[in-house]
């Protein structure tokens, strides 16, 4: 039997250790903070992802596509709350129509139940949506990834799930790896890297030179005062010059109707506030060449996107774009995530999930969204990789 020790309590560290045990190895899990699923996982918009957005047959579009099933099939079987719903993504001019239509037909590429439907149709779907096309995406749903991760440390019970244990300390010694914790050293055969925010620091921790490094984005979220205006899931078409989606309205599972989020360069890997700074992750940005590469890209979004952040009428305003009756003074504050996105020194943003291996190590680099969704197909492939 294998003893492996999985770095990260996120819904992907424990979907990897879940697929792991299931696989007859013995799984020692570390996380720093005190709580499962602290970060990306307890700070994202709980949407179960139908796969549309992805180059066909990148890991995202596969994984996505894959995990939008095998999700929804684990919350069925757990008791976590989940709702299909669908979505729609909608054109509000017909200079979008073009990209709309090219999403379509990426959605039909990766096998994504989709369908493009007139303005009265989506009225149909979502009556104060302004549109002049949308596409119907069927299988969206929503989801409590925080719950996934309890019914995922449940089934790991007999294992050996640790938190407050960062680790501090990587060396690979006589075919073994050690990590090095504040209470002890862990001895395993292989180690597995799901840290997300702090993934790139691990894995120079273990001796390696990561192929990207964490650049951390937070998002910002508001509720919406009337949620009678959304029924479900309401998404603008995506601008892919742009690294992100923009912002939408999601109906949660409690019936609250959440809006964002937007994409502002965070102070600090876990910075859910403009006050939260942390002068080494300031310092790392500012060293890494992409940072400004990227920056220089775009410098005038960026702009947009910091002037949307202090500015609740701009918010509304880009939310009005797709439901026109939403008002400034509809807007509730609401809470952040923050996105651990690799970037590489050339300042290109890693469009598809990353993985980087050494003897006796595998290290996700980049798992961004869709991971939540995709994050029972990441552990199969991660698991195969410890023994490749």
């Amino acid at each position: 039997m294998r003893h492996i020790v999985v770095i990260g309590g996120g819904i992907v560290g424990l979907a990897v250790a879940n697929e792991l045990a299931s696989r007859g190895d013995r799984v020692t899990v570390l996380e720093k903070e005190g709580r499962w699923g602290a970060h990306q996982t307890g700070h994202n918009s709980n949407v179960v992802h139908a796969g549309l957005y992805y180059k066909p047959g990148s890991l995202k579009a596969t994984m996505s596509v894959a995990g939008n099933r095998s999700m929804v099939d684990f919350a069925h079987e757990h008791g976590v709350p989940v709702e299909v719903c669908g979505k729609l993504v909608v054109a509000t001019s017909e200079e979008e129509l073009p990209r709309l239509h090219a999403l379509a037909d990426r959605a039909e590429a990766n096998g994504v139940p989709a369908k493009l439907i007139s303005a009265a149709e989506a009225r149909d779907h979502e009556p104060e949506v302004a549109c002049v096309q949308a596409l119907r995406v069927e299988s969206t749903g929503i989801i409590d990834f925080p719950a996934v991760c309890q019914a995922l440390v449940a089934r790991l019970k007999d294992h050996d799930l640790r938190l407050h244990t960062p680790a501090l300390a990587i060396r690979s010694r006589a075919g073994k790896v050690e990590v090095a914790t504040p209470q002890d050293v862990v001895r395993a055969d292989v180690l597995v890297n799901c840290a997300g925010l702090h993934s790139d620091r691990v894995a120079e921790l273990a001796g390696l030179t990561p192929q990207a490094r964490i650049v951390p984005f937070r998002g910002e979220y508001f509720e919406l005062r009337r949620t009678e205006l959304v029924r479900g899931l309401i998404y603008p078409v995506p601008d892919p010059t742009l690294p992100f989606l923009g912002v939408h309205l999601t109906r949660m599972l409690d019936g609250s109707v959440h809006c964002g989020p937007n994409a502002v360069l965070a102070l600090r890997r876990e910075g859910y506030r403009w006050r939260d700074v942390s002068p080494k992750d300031v310092l790392d940005v500012a060293r890494f060449p992409g940072t400004w590469k990227l920056a220089r890209k775009y410098a005038r979004t960026g702009l947009e996107e910091v002037l949307r952040s202090f500015s609740r009428k701009r918010f509304a305003a880009s939310l009005a774009r797709l439901v026109p009756e939403v008002r400034e003074d509809d807007l509730l504050p609401s809470g952040a995530g923050v996105r651990a996105q690799a970037m590489r020194p050339d300042g290109s943003l890693v469009d598809d999930f990353l993985v980087q291996g050494a003897p006796g190590q595998v290290h996700v680099l980049n798992a961004p969204s869709p991971a939540a969704t995709g994050s029972l197909e990441i552990a199969k492939h991660v698991a195969d990789l410890t023994r490749s």
